[in-house]
């Protein structure tokens, strides 16, 4: 069966700036997949791309085996899109929104199932202008939805919103997929990547870092587990050393500062990174009984997208 999406060696540039630098992936039938990185990262461009609202420099992207070049019309007819921003007639209902967007396509859904949805079927006769920001974005899932698509593309659908917003969002998303249509999504929150995602691309700088599932992408790092542990007294460089599992040891900005004079007293909080967390947490606590350190605190946390976005990026993720 031909994959819902397939990218070949994509390239866009815009005169000296390269949005996209060889990007090659495919998406499968009734999947969520999700493309996370920060703003800049050639995210939004590979998604125009897709949905033939831009041309490539290089390369070949096809939806459902039809080039979206040769095939715009066609590809278009069969994908639903949510953009980043989106106008409306601000002197139409919600309700006549949908009906005239999906007067536009061979297939159309009616409006009303389509507001009971996305839960706006008490709203059907206000206008976008009334909505709230979590509501707007409801209704731009709705708006992408007019044609019955088998794929639905939404650009960073949850920017702005509030954490209860953004999780009504969620289910939603969900909804739609369980449905079996095919879902490729752009964020640059990890938490929304793992949440939702089956497989997920990293990109940054218009290359694509990684592209696994969420749970084999942060089990390809080394350091399954962050611990920060706090002592009743400070340990030497060699219980350091015999602590940490052989993976890492971090200091706070507190203590580097501290350290930086001689024989200056140290805090007594420590932050490590464990590989293999059950038999290094054992060595490690093993290790704080035989020296005589009191435990006073243990915090273990273990390893998330954004840690598998600093190994591969080296820099915070920026919105």
């Amino acid at each position: 069966m031909e994959p819902a999406v397939q990218v070949e060696n994509l390239v866009k540039r815009f005169g000296p700036i390269t949005a996209v630098d060889g990007v090659t992936f495919s998406v499968k039938r009734g999947e969520v997949f999700g493309i996370l990185g920060p703003n800049g990262a050639g995210k939004t461009t590979t998604l125009e791309i897709i949905e033939s609202l831009q041309k490539p420099t290089e390369g070949r992207v096809s939806v459902f085996g039809l080039d979206v070049q040769s095939n715009a019309a066609e590809v278009k007819a069969r994908i639903g899109v949510q953009l980043q921003a989106a106008a409306y007639y601000d002197y139409l209902s919600l309700e006549e929104i949908l009906a005239l967007l999906g007067s536009f396509y061979p297939s159309q859904a009616a409006p009303g199932p389509l507001l009971e949805q996305v839960g706006l079927a008490d709203r059907a006769s206000s206008r976008v202008a009334e909505l709230s920001g979590g509501q707007r974005q409801r209704f731009a899932v709705a708006a992408s939805l007019v044609n019955n698509p088998e794929l639905v593309i939404l650009d960073e659908p949850t920017t702005g919103l509030d954490p209860q917003a953004r999780r009504n969002l969620w289910g939603l998303i969900r909804e739609v997929n369980q449905r079996g249509v095919t879902v490729i999504l752009t964020t640059h929150y990890m938490d929304e990547a793992e949440t939702l995602c089956g497989r997920l691309a990293i990109m940054d700088h218009g290359r694509i870092l990684a592209l696994d599932t969420p749970r084999n992408l942060i089990n390809q790092l080394k350091a399954s587990y962050a611990v920060k542990l706090t002592l009743d007294k400070p340990m030497t460089v060699d219980q350091l050393e015999a602590l940490n599992g052989g993976v890492e040891v971090i200091q706070s900005e507190e203590q580097a500062g501290e350290q930086a004079e001689e024989g200056a007293k140290t805090e007594n909080t420590y932050q490590l990174r464990l590989a293999n967390s059950p038999t290094a947490l054992r060595a490690m606590l093993d290790e704080i009984d035989k020296a005589g350190l009191g435990l006073e605190n243990l915090q273990i946390t273990p390893v998330t997208l954004e840690d598998v976005f600093l190994e591969l990026t080296g820099s915070e993720l920026r919105d």
